[in-house]
């Protein structure tokens, strides 16, 4: 991971951390997960999926995925 990138969401889950993600890009902000998820273990020790954005775009990604988390969120916002 380049630095300057900073992690806002992590989920055992890998559909949640994409949804995240989708949500993230259609409010134009850069995204990319890190699957931090080791397979050869399974559900004995699940990893996470981690989304990661420029540290430039922080503080809106984190206020978007706290709406989105109540309810409350608009697209292109």
């Amino acid at each position: 991971m380049e630095k300057d990138w900073v992690k806002v969401f992590g989920s055992q889950t890998p559909f949640e951390a994409e949804i995240i993600k989708g949500m993230l890009l259609e409010n134009e902000i850069e995204a990319v997960i890190v699957n931090r998820q080791d397979s050869s273990f399974g559900t004995m020790l699940p990893g996470m999926d981690e989304v990661y954005v420029h540290n430039s775009n922080e503080g809106k990604a984190r206020e978007l995925i706290a709406a989105s988390r109540e309810g409350t969120i608009e697209n292109n916002q």
